[in-house]
């Protein structure tokens, strides 16, 4: 009797010196991730208009500068749907927080650092879907706006496609800025063309099938391509 009691005695100290261990454990690493939070918000700060605790178009154009990248680089776009941002041309303290943490980053060269690998993450089929409707939402910017200017569409076609389908872009932002049935572009017409690109065989468009359900545009511009092929 007296052993098991020994033991039992045993087992209680090193549960009570594992427990210890887990507490200064989580103590450090809540104070780790609170030095982490509080260099991210010191970073937001630095590029952010105090009044309204928003980092604005001005802000991100020298966000851009230091990272050495464009403002029209996809890559800044990459960076808003990090952040799922919801503004275009603005960053909250929150979206800051949530893309950063994210990343795990917390200065600018380590954003630097972290942008060929959050495009490897956007480029892979299970994101990019999910980023190019994004991108789409991001330009919407009045509220209740569905749809989106073909001009515009064309630069972010070029912007978010180019890099994978250059040929099919070329040719359909030239269609989209010759033709004069469409003003403006909305989600599912937007989404379309990227599963054309993505599924039809160009320049043939031997397995495009018109019954299919592909938005008429689309129809349009097939039948574009083969007059013109002729």
């Amino acid at each position: 009797m007296p052993r098991t009691s020994s033991k039992k005695g045993s087992t209680n100290s090193t549960s009570s010196y594992n427990s210890s261990t887990m507490d200064l454990f989580r103590a450090a690493s809540g104070k780790a991730a609170s030095k982490e939070l509080e260099r991210i918000d010191q970073l937001f700060y630095s590029y952010a208009n105090n009044s309204s605790d928003t980092i604005e178009p001005e802000g991100i154009e020298s966000l851009c500068s230091d990272l050495e990248v464009d403002h029209t680089d996809v890559r800044i776009l990459m960076l808003a749907w990090k952040m799922q941002a919801k503004k275009q041309g603005y960053f909250s303290r929150e979206e800051w927080r949530r893309g950063l943490k994210a990343l795990k980053v917390d200065t600018i060269s380590k954003i630097k650092k972290a942008l060929p690998e959050l495009e490897k993450e956007v480029r892979r089929p299970s994101h990019f879907v999910d980023f190019y409707s994004y991108a789409f939402r991001y330009c919407l910017t009045e509220e209740k706006q569905k749809s989106i200017d073909i001009e515009s569409i064309c630069i972010l076609l070029d912007l978010v496609l180019g890099s994978d389908f250059q040929p099919q872009v070329d040719a359909l932002v030239q269609y989209l800025k010759m033709q004069t049935d469409y003003k403006v572009i909305n989600l599912d017409q937007w989404m379309g063309f990227y599963r054309f690109c993505n599924e039809i065989s160009f320049p043939d468009f031997s397995n495009y099938d018109p019954d299919l359900a592909w938005p008429l545009v689309l129809d349009n511009f097939v039948d574009w391509m083969r007059a013109k092929e002729g």
